[in-house]
């Protein structure tokens, strides 16, 4: 009964999971394709190092080594993991002891002490953020669920670890009190200790209940955190390693051209037009307005966001007051992916449109169209205020660039919207006219003539 409870759960619990990370990949392909080109090595080495190896974490010691420390413990536990799943599978107790032997014990002991040092690290991060208080933890954007979610992981990862030392301590005692049905596996380096400490004098059904309840607990925590992870900051587990490696090559400080825009100074300047678009009556679109209209990457890069904030702390115009957070630019740009992904999956188009959409249609990302966009969640201010320093692309550990959607949904707005700042349409006026942003008297190449 035990093993076909386990089996249907899994399959259940798995199918559901996948599928939510199917709407978060589907979420991911909203945006338009983008060909990405470079150095295959240099890409594997930026995976091996920023995303493996955490290099970028490394520019501020302590919450470095306190996160390596959770994900090397997140890592090597699934070795354990492995374990449960095969014995909830076949009904079987420790699969792997006797094919290990000696190395069992090690490797269980590791295991162990890797997730006592995380248990004193996830108290030593909810402290950091609800008692000390960091600075970046405390900015407006992480309000409601943010804020939620962060703590959710951690206790999480609490009540996992709570699992495993249950599961241990109690089994090492039945291995001595019942050898019979609990084969013995060796010593572990805290259950060894801890659990005839606590479960000595306590009866054998008791033992068993504890060992299994770990067991379970374990399990039922690994499903609850596979199916929470689609919807938390902490998909960057998985999306950071894709992310880096899809990370643009090109010197941070070199932007991206807008074709239309260099022919048409190509052509003003008498040079050839390279690959000339083909001729159409339609007005094109500069930048970004939606999340349909960006790049799959730029929504890779939001869904990787770990929400950790190092990009609004170095942001010069946030730290000078101004509106703008980089990190709530990423978190907008999922929000609003979410929320067109949701629509997709809408029963009833009239429901999101009944001046486009009539009752049968189906939509697809190439119609959609909600009267909504990035708009909503990003304000002009905000854009306005970057400063294209790149400080929030250098500071990422993860190689997520919130400067290139900044950058296109500002020229949607000044290109193709013909808005901005009333302060930067002179100088937008005069580089048009006279190929400066001052206002010249005379001709800006007049000094060529009177030289020559």
């Amino acid at each position: 009964m035990a093993q076909a409870i386990f089996i249907l759960l899994t399959i259940y619990l798995v199918g559901k999971a996948w599928n939510n990370f199917m709407k978060v990949r589907r979420n991911i392909l909203l945006g338009k394709d983008e060909l990405i080109e470079g150095d295959t090595t240099l890409r594997w080495k930026n995976v091996l190092l920023i995303a493996f190896g955490q290099k970028k974490m490394f520019k501020n010691w302590i919450p470095a080594v306190l996160h390596l420390v959770i994900y090397v413990s997140f890592v090597i536990t699934q070795i354990e993991l492995l374990e449960i799943f095969i014995d909830g599978s076949f009904g079987v107790h420790r699969f792997f002891a006797p094919y290990l032997g000696v190395l069992y014990p090690i490797i269980i002991s590791f295991i162990e002490i890797l997730s006592l040092l995380t248990f004193f690290v996830t108290i030593a991060f909810l402290a950091r953020r609800y008692f000390l208080k960091v600075e970046r933890f405390q900015k407006p954007e992480l309000a409601g669920f943010p804020r939620i979610d962060a703590a959710l992981i951690l206790i999480f990862e609490i009540i996992l670890i709570t699992a495993i030392f249950s599961m241990n301590c109690a089994d090492t005692v039945l291995q001595v009190k019942y050898p019979e049905n609990y084969h013995h596996t060796g010593f572990f380096a805290v259950s060894g200790w801890l659990g005839p400490a606590l479960f000595s004098n306590w009866d054998g059904h008791l033992l068993v209940f504890v060992e299994r309840f770990g067991w379970w607990l374990h399990l039922g925590m690994v499903f609850v955190f596979l199916n929470y992870l689609p919807f938390s900051k902490h998909l960057h587990i998985i999306l950071a390693f894709p992310n880096t490696f899809f990370a643009h090559l090109n010197p941070k400080g070199q932007m991206e051209n807008m074709p239309a825009i260099m022919n048409e100074v190509r052509s003003m300047m008498g040079f050839d037009v390279e690959n000339p678009p083909a001729e159409t009556a339609e007005m094109p679109m500069f930048g970004a307005k939606d999340v349909t209209s960006l790049s799959w990457k730029n929504i890779m890069d939001a869904y990787t966001c770990t929400e950790c904030g190092r990009c609004t702390a170095e942001c010069p115009a946030n730290l000078t007051g101004k509106k703008l957070s980089p990190r709530k630019i990423m978190m907008d740009v999922r929000d609003r992916a979410e929320e067109v992904g949701k629509k997709l999956d809408s029963c009833d188009v009239r429901l999101i449109n009944p001046e486009i959409y009539t009752e049968g249609m189906s939509l697809s990302k190439e119609n959609f169209e909600d009267g909504r966009s990035l708009f909503d969640y990003i304000s002009s201010e905000e854009l306005h205020a970057c400063t294209t320093c790149n400080a929030c692309v250098e500071a990422c550990p993860v190689l997520i660039n919130p400067l290139d959607i900044i950058l296109q949904l500002r020229r949607y707005e000044i290109l193709t919207l013909s808005a901005g700042p009333s302060d930067w349409m002179p100088m937008f006026t005069s580089l048009e006219n006279g190929g400066a942003v001052w206002q010249l008297a005379d001709d800006r190449d007049k000094w060529i003539a009177d030289a020559l």
